[in-house]
């Protein structure tokens, strides 16, 4: 018989209702020696669950090659929060998003063509069959009533925001394989954007959870969340917030429209080691996500408890004190009981108890001190807060026999005649019709009732209550101090550079995974002759280009995918060209608004064009649509006069070029449909105005609504010659590592370190040892930055001009305690300032 149960009331363990706040924490993101003290610090934050997902490509290094050994180690992980007292949330995916490299799918899936990602495809299910097989066995035996603590199970992850051509399909495909491995807890998937049913194909035992992330300051949030609870009611389970922000107060705001597990993304922040970051969305339209990850979750991504921790553990006290009665309450509106001179929800929230009363949420959304108006009675609200006010609450359970008219703030203990508040202003208590105000710190008596208001500080350290209402305090948290910044500015420079491995001769240049390399880099080598050459054009190069022809080295191309054009104006005859291009990481979602940003989408140079000729060709193109007979009509692109605004119109035009060719319609704001020779048409976004065709004459029709305010659309033909003949060589991740971890030949160097673009230079750094840790910060312009300590890579800082960055700190790099060692590459980039490394910073976790 399972112990973990779901019904249209709660979350049911061991036949008691509970509600469930639960923490993001992620072990592939923590050090090892770090997870049992990161662990107990949830739990000390009063938080019961941590949600945890399993990266499919952290665990499957390489085609059919397993790991589950050191910080890849799942289940010692999973079993160290059992030992803290954690419930566990098991996220194996297959997709997970977070940010991480290719969304945990392994970048291998991209080189079968036929291999359909996230989709009810047997190439594909045959692949998440064997990490199934590797993980789920796993899961099972430390599920929760069979010597583990891991209470739901989590399939696939937001698939409302893919386009999944057959969602029952799929989704029954991974719960029938979680079914036949054994899994009996709560098989769960969540949305991302709303969409229940596309999240999970409205398979039978498959329970839908939601993702909210409102703004915090929006007043509608409890409209939304009371909405989705209605919705899952219906189908006979509770809400459960698998996803939503970290500030309390909106907490507190989903907790009273009536969710029952609420998890809070990232409230413990981590470290993407290694080449594991994604390149994601978040930019104009791409970004780099940085080895930093954290979102300002309660702990940082070095461990430090920030200002919301205690924010947590009063929470956690109020879900404590009101037990089975809020895990069964139902959600309801307020907004005839609540009046507020300040900012606050278009429709507060209430909580209506099964023993009779409510928990009215009181969200102050401004700035400034106000008064709520609750049943007649004024009482105080403190600025940014939403204290859970009880209303008409029967005292029974605690041993009196008055009635709880009303409480003005978090009640955070209860025992036999004794009452705990929790508040930072003045609490007005009603108890059978007598109103009795109680000052911050201070205490009295109101029928028969010792009632107590404790500041919110004092009441996260909140131990115990004696009878007589005398309250004992844990010790007041000790707080680190921010260490003074250390310059290092002398380093030891290698003499050598690290190995390549030789990966053939390829007539044009092959993605880095068909090499072998997942993560790392690789180079691309050739002599071409760019005689009557203007300029050269690439396209679909991503993550990172480092461009040199004849010897200069262009400012590094990071576009995603989308066709840049090179100016080689100034050279001519046979040049060597050479392009390192390094992998950031894969995409975590799919955007077809660039090439790079698809899921699945692969790494390496693309293509290189040499430029022969460019014609323009705005001209002459043919109007269908609107109104226009036949003959049609003659314009210029765009240049249909019309008053169906909005309506599309399509121009068509003949093109030629013997030579494969490319069309840029310079002008695009809106997206755009292309079709060539009548073909499937193809969307053209701002971000990458081209379209790739090949030799031959071509009928080209583009369609787009009629916008006569528009800036007006050109349209260029370049005629291509591919450049040829390309040597390649690559240098994996694990190559890197070993070569950082080695020692060699070095000289001493005083910084500052002058470089030229396109040089690089291996710095070995000598660090004083430190129980804390290092957070390293850089003093230089136009220098890419990796870090190696402990034998791993512990991230790679830009400075200078550089794309968008998110996710958290792109400046430094964390050395964890006791990870001996700090080798860094320094790689000098063409830009505005001459590269230059002046010095390196060493702070501590507060840094």
């Amino acid at each position: 018989m399972t112990t973990i149960h779901v019904d249209g009331q709660s979350v049911w363990i061991d036949g008691r209702p509970r509600t469930l706040l639960c923490a993001s924490l992620f072990y592939f993101r923590l050090p090892r020696e770090q997870w049992r003290e990161r662990l107990e610090q949830v739990r000390a934050s009063g938080y019961t669950c941590v949600d945890v997902y399993l990266p499919w490509n952290f665990h499957e290094l390489a085609p059919g090659r397993w790991s589950f050994e050191g910080r890849r180690d799942v289940a010692a992980f999973l079993d160290l929060a059992q030992e803290a007292g954690l419930y566990v949330i098991a996220r194996p995916g297959p997709y997970i998003c977070s940010e991480w490299d290719g969304g945990a799918l392994p970048a291998w899936l991209g080189l079968d063509a036929e291999l359909g990602v996230r989709q009810n495809e047997p190439r594909y299910l045959e692949k998440v069959t064997a990490w199934f097989d590797q993980v789920l066995q796993l899961l099972a035996e430390r599920q929760y009533g069979a010597g583990g603590s891991v209470i739901m199970v989590q399939l696939e992850n937001e698939l409302d925001f893919f386009d999944c051509t057959d969602r029952p399909g799929y989704i029954t495909a991974l719960r029938d394989m979680a079914l036949r491995h054994g899994i009996t807890v709560p098989l769960i998937a969540c949305s991302g954007q709303g969409d229940l049913a596309g999240a999970t194909g409205d398979v039978d035992g498959v329970v839908p959870a939601c993702n909210f992330y409102p703004d915090d300051d929006s007043p509608d949030i409890e409209a939304e969340v009371r909405r989705y609870a209605a919705l899952v009611a219906e189908r006979g389970v509770p809400l459960l917030v698998t996803e939503t922000n970290r500030r309390h107060r909106t907490l507190r705001r989903v907790l009273a429209s009536g969710a029952k597990l609420i998890a809070p993304y990232l409230q413990s922040s981590g470290w993407n080691f290694g080449y594991t970051p994604s390149s994601g969305n978040w930019g104009r339209p791409g970004n780099f996500m940085s080895h930093g990850y954290d979102f300002g979750g309660y702990v940082t991504s070095t461990g430090v408890a920030r200002p919301e921790y205690a924010e947590a553990q009063v929470l956690a006290r109020v879900v404590e004190v009101w037990g089975d009665r809020l895990a069964l309450a139902v959600p309801g509106a307020a907004d005839t009981e609540v009046a507020c001179d300040f900012p606050t929800s278009s429709e507060p929230a209430a909580l209506n108890l099964p023993e009779g009363g409510r928990l009215v949420a009181v969200s102050h959304l401004g700035t400034e001190p106000g008064t709520a108006v609750v049943r007649g009675v004024p009482v105080a609200v403190v600025p940014g807060s939403c204290p859970l006010m009880a209303v008409d609450v029967p005292l029974r359970p605690w041993g009196s026999a008055a009635t709880l008219t009303l409480a003005s703030a978090d009640l955070v203990a209860a025992t036999d005649g004794v009452l705990v508040f929790s508040s930072d202003v003045p609490v007005t208590v009603v108890l059978d019709g007598t109103p009795t105000e109680i000052p911050v710190a201070g205490s009295g008596t109101a029928a028969g009732v010792t009632l107590v208001v404790l500041s919110s500080a004092d009441a996260a350290r909140l131990r115990s209550v004696a009878p007589d209402g005398t309250v004992h305090l844990t010790d007041a948290p000790q707080q680190p101090e921010k260490a003074e910044r250390t310059a290092v500015r002398e380093v030891r420079r290698r003499s050598g550079t690290a190995p390549e491995n030789p990966a053939g001769l390829h007539a044009l240049p092959p993605t880095l995974e068909s090499l072998g390399v997942y993560r790392g880099r690789g180079a691309y080598r050739t002599t071409t002759d760019l005689t009557d050459v203007d300029a050269l054009l690439l396209t679909g190069a991503a993550d990172i280009v480092d461009l040199t022809v004849a010897g200069r080295t262009h400012p590094p191309i990071a576009g995603f995918g989308a066709a840049r054009r090179i100016d080689v104006r100034d050279v001519t005859g046979s040049v060597a060209i050479e392009a390192v291009v390094e992998i950031w990481g894969h995409a975590n979602f799919d955007d077809a608004r660039l090439p790079a940003l698809r899921l699945g989408a692969l790494r390496g140079l693309g293509t290189l064009w040499k430029v022969r000729d460019t014609t323009d060709v705005s001209a002459l193109w043919t109007v269908h649509g609107h109104w226009a007979g036949a003959p049609a009509p003659t314009r210029v692109l765009g240049g249909w006069s019309s008053t169906r605004i909005a309506a599309p119109v399509t121009y068509t035009r003949t093109v030629h070029s013997p030579t494969p060719s490319a069309l840029h319609l310079r002008g695009v704001v809106e997206p755009l449909r292309v079709s060539v020779d009548e073909g499937e048409p193809e969307t053209v976004h701002t971000e990458n105005p081209w379209v790739l065709l090949s030799a031959g004459t071509h009928q080209v029709s583009v369609t787009l609504p009629h916008h006569p305010s528009g800036a007006g659309l050109r349209a260029e033909l370049f005629a291509l010659d591919a450049v040829r003949d390309w040597s390649c060589a690559v240098q994996d991740d694990e190559l890197l590592t070993g070569f950082a971890a080695g020692s060699g030949l070095t000289e001493e160097v005083r910084l500052p370190l002058v470089l030229k673009p396109g040089e690089e230079a291996w710095l070995d750094v000598d660090l004083p040892a430190s129980p804390d840790g290092y957070l390293v910060r850089l003093d230089a312009t136009q220098v890419r930055v990796t870090g190696w300590a402990g034998g791993e890579c512990v991230g790679r800082v830009w400075a200078g001009d550089r794309p968008d960055f998110s996710g958290g700190d792109p400046d430094a790099l964390w050395v964890p305690p006791n990870w001996p060692g700090l080798t860094l590459l320094a790689q000098g980039m063409e830009g505005r300032d001459t590269p230059e490394l002046r010095t390196l910073w060493l702070g501590g976790p507060t840094d």
